[in-house]
């Protein structure tokens, strides 16, 4: 024979607790992407005009000469 048993347990949940810990996940989330993103851009520079190239990109869009 089975017997149930029946618990009343109050779970106290702090709100302010949960939504800053989800904003902070959902934020490294979000930098993680936007650094596979740069990482991506760069390596495409790279395959495309080479490191000499992008240095000399980099230096006119700086000085604008």
């Amino acid at each position: 024979m089975k017997s149930s048993t029946i618990i009343n347990d109050n779970t106290k949940i702090d709100l302010n607790d949960e939504v800053m810990g989800f904003s902070l996940k959902v934020g490294v989330v979000l930098a993680a992407l936007v650094g596979v993103w740069g990482l991506a851009c760069l390596t495409a520079g790279l395959a495309n005009v080479g490191a000499i190239g992008m240095l000399k990109g980099y230096v006119t869009a700086i000085t604008g000469f």
